[in-house]
């Protein structure tokens, strides 16, 4: 087979997980979660250690990765399944118009399911959704059981399999059990295999556009149980609460398998923990096994590598799971570049400490193709920040100065601003405020929103998000003070009103919600 390298372009692999914590590398430090490959890609590589996901769940996130915009552009700044689609310019579909032979697999959760957006073909696993898993009123042509790719697959090696069998709900994140059938039938697995495949009948007269894109290790927890065995009697630490954080749990929410804050019994959470470091362990080795099929293929070389994840997952940090939350282990996630070619001129090794987000994918890896970045993208290029040559004092003077993020969810409604270095967070609906030095308190234990001597850098970045609220249709604020009590929307009207049609059962009950009775 031909390769790429005899074409002057890269090949481009985006590598997504669901739901990666920041800290779940071991080159991070991490003292448990063993990382081989993901480590040998930042040691050889540009791992950013301040990465975010401005509107922490999987819609809007994967929103900003496809369009390189602001959740204020792409209009998804909450969770709201089932509105189109209707984005013209996409990170697949312009590097398919230059060009390249584009290709998802695994999990890219818009609407409708099958949306190509911009890719030539998509091998689709979006994990159990509960929009498409409803039999009494969803269309049959969006049932799961006709967009799903993985089910038909699995259900021809094991009849009568369903993603139910394990007793697991999609948004458990406080229990766990092992994966009940072989290996290679695990979902990680399959995008690998199906990843693996596309090497094979890809186009060899063009560079491509591979997205390996895993819903683990977002819930269920269910590791194959030669990586649960990895954690069993590991020393886990327990996770860190703030001095903020409450400590009663009256109405025993944490014995709630889909909670997403509370009290949970301990064993049952060392359980949970042990299976979630697994399932990145089995991720890791999973995608060190493309790698090396990628090397076999004459490919390595020729291609840029981009890894990170969608959000993080709280994983009973102050008690609170799951993710949409403003806080570290929710917004911060991992972000790793490699070029094995060294066509980019990365300083191989550095730990880059700039903010960058999931807009920021798209030019960087457009960039990377040599293909013109659309002037609809918000989102900027990383590679300057990771050049063996780049210029000295870039952090504070042509890189963007903080990040505002958010979540509509109800009465957890929030937004926050942050430098990677400070972080000012706002609830909406309550009005309440938190303040974190991040550099002498990474873990936020302490709310410093009352201490005398942090007044200014508060009034500081409070008025940078009113400047950032400042012509919301919201009414979050008159461009003077943040007003407490404008109702949130999941989705901005510019996308509502271009919309042929909502379903009414449009949200997806436990998806997002901190509390999952609340819509």
């Amino acid at each position: 087979m031909k390769s790429s390298q005899n074409l002057g372009r890269p090949n481009v692999l985006l590598i997504t997980v669901d739901q990666m914590r920041f800290d779940c590398l071991s080159i991070a430090g991490h003292p448990v979660v063993e990382t081989p490959n993901l480590d040998e890609l930042a040691r050889t590589g540009v791992r950013f250690s301040r990465a975010y996901s401005a509107t922490p769940t999987c819609v809007p996130a994967r929103a900003a990765i496809f369009t390189g915009q602001s959740q204020r552009a792409h209009g998804r700044v909450g969770y709201q399944d089932c509105v189109p689609w209707e984005y013209k310019r996409t990170l697949p579909g312009e590097l398919a118009g230059a060009g390249y032979h584009t290709q998802c697999i695994g999990k890219m959760h818009v609407y409708p399911a099958r949306n190509l957006m911009g890719f030539h073909n998509v091998m689709l696993h979006d994990g159990y959704l509960h929009h498409n898993r409803n039999y009494h009123s969803i269309p049959m042509q969006e049932h799961y059981d006709q967009v799903d790719d993985y089910l038909p697959w699995l259900r021809e090696r094991v009849p009568g399999a369903d993603m139910l069998d394990l007793g697991l709900d999609c948004n458990a994140s406080t229990v766990a059990r092992p994966w009940h059938l072989a290996e290679m039938q695990h979902p990680t697995n399959w995008v690998v295999t199906q990843s693996i495949d596309f090497l094979r009948r890809r186009d060899p007269g063009k560079p491509f556009f591979l997205w390996m894109s895993f819903v683990r290790p977002h819930p269920p927890f269910d590791p194959p149980q030669a990586y649960l065995d990895l954690y069993e009697d590991a020393d886990i630490p327990e996770p860190p609460v703030g001095d903020w954080a409450q400590t009663e749990d009256p109405n025993l929410e944490g014995y709630s398998p889909i909670t997403g804050r509370g009290l949970v019994p301990k064993r049952r959470l060392r359980k949970a923990m042990a299976a979630y470091y697994a399932l990145i362990t089995h991720l890791d080795h999973q995608i060190g096994r493309f790698l090396q099929s990628l090397n076999e293929y004459g490919e390595l070389q020729n291609t840029v590598i981009l890894f990170t994840s969608d959000h993080g997952e709280l994983l009973g940090d102050h008690h609170l799971f799951r993710k949409s939350l403003p806080y570290e282990g929710s917004t911060h996630v991992p972000f790793i570049v490699n070029d094995p070619g060294n066509r980019l001129g990365l300083q191989r090794g550095m730990v880059a400490d700039q903010v960058v987000e999931m807009r920021d994918i798209m030019p960087s890896l457009l960039e990377a193709a040599g293909v013109p970045i659309p002037d609809t993208v918000e989102g900027e290029s990383i590679w300057r920040l990771a050049s063996a040559g780049k210029e000295e004092g870039l952090s504070t003077q042509t890189w963007r100065h903080h990040l505002h993020g958010e979540h509509a969810q109800g009465v957890q409604s929030n937004h926050w601003v942050t430098d990677g270095k400070e972080k000012y967070i706002w609830f909406s609906q309550t009005g309440e405020e938190q303040f974190f030095d991040l550099v002498l308190d990474p873990l936020e234990l302490h709310n410093a929103i009352a201490d005398e001597d942090r007044q200014d850098r508060i009034r500081y970045w409070r008025s940078v998000l009113i400047q950032e609220l400042d012509g919301r249709e919201e009414g979050y604020t008159d461009g003077q003070q943040l007003i407490i009590g404008r109702k949130p929307t999941a989705t901005l009207s510019h996308i509502l009103n271009g919309a042929d049609h909502i379903r009414s059962d449009r949200f997806s009950p436990a998806e997002f919600s901190v509390n999952p009775t609340t819509q």
